[in-house]
């Protein structure tokens, strides 16, 4: 089929007008696409004049999408990822179906990584490519097919699978405590170690087992990864989702400080966006995650 080249613009022109859209500055864009402010206005002036439409206006000293324009980046957006899908498609060996999954480090590492062969062995004509995002991100401006979410269900235009809910243990070094409490309020006795994003986790796991207590301050960290380092290394004791303590719990870096478990603030989810045609690589690896997820 031909093409009217005429009513094609380049995609050099889609690109800016795309970021200058999602950033609302031309020299926004213009740091993002490693271009002078002075290109990325030329290319807007030339698709504008291309099209024939205003498709931004001047607000202040930013750039607002026209009424067109709000239509129109959306389709740009759309065209954009199936372009860069179609890339990827292109890029990968004949007869492979390559998904392009976001993962948290944590579940990613320690509870889905051990599982991905039992995946491949099942559908080698899937490829997974992993990259790791640590908050929800837009699916219309990104070449992800699905990603591993933390939390609720407060991802907008996107559809879940839940997988489980995280369940905490607290866990330290051998030297720090050799058995486990018998009562588990006493590790109030000990440093206590913090999550940023779980920054409540202490005072939630005290109050599931009837300590209405406020936990003290102490060392915050960013990842479950280095926490349980500087847990192993004596600085505390740290709550770790159970999959993610099991490794260290049965190579002894890591014992139990109680055995009492508490559910963590949400449950993990795999999210794909619900505006766009779902890949057969992405409805086969749902398949077998719903089967992994129940297992669990």
């Amino acid at each position: 089929m031909s093409l009217p080249r005429r009513s094609l613009p380049s995609i050099s022109a889609l690109l800016a007008f795309e970021a200058v859209a999602r950033l609302g500055s031309a020299t926004q864009a213009a740091a993002e696409l490693s271009l002078t402010q002075s290109a990325v206005s030329r290319q807007l002036k030339a698709l504008e004049d291309q099209i024939g439409v205003a498709l931004l206006a001047r607000e202040g000293r930013g750039l607002m999408l026209t009424a067109k324009g709000q239509t129109y980046v959306r389709e740009v957006r759309d065209t954009l990822h199936r372009l860069s899908q179609a890339t990827v498609s292109a890029q990968t060996d004949a007869g492979v179906g390559p998904l392009n999954l976001a993962i948290l480090p944590a579940f990613g590492m320690h509870w889905l990584a051990p599982r991905l062969q039992g995946f491949a062995q099942r559908h080698p004509e899937v490829t997974v490519n992993l990259s790791t995002q640590l908050a929800p991100f837009d699916f219309r401006t990104s070449a992800f097919d699905a990603a591993i979410h933390f939390g609720r269900e407060d991802w907008p235009h996107v559809r879940y699978l839940p997988l489980l809910p995280e369940i905490v243990v607290p866990v330290c070094a051998p030297s720090v405590i050799a058995t486990p409490l018998r009562d588990p309020s006493h590790v109030l006795n000990y440093d206590l170690l913090h999550l940023d994003t779980r920054p409540r986790g202490w005072a939630r796991w005290l109050r599931a087992l009837g300590q209405d207590v406020e936990p003290p301050p102490g060392m915050v960290f960013d990842q479950f990864a280095t926490m349980a380092q500087a847990a192993i290394h004596g600085l505390g004791i740290a709550l770790l989702p159970t999959f993610f303590a099991e490794p260290y719990l049965a190579s002894g870096a890591l014992v139990l400080a109680s055995e009492q478990t508490s559910q963590s603030i949400g449950s993990y989810y795999l999210v794909w966006p619900s505006d766009r045609p779902e890949p057969p690589s992405l409805v086969s690896f749902r398949e077998w995650l719903s089967g992994q997820a129940s297992s669990t």
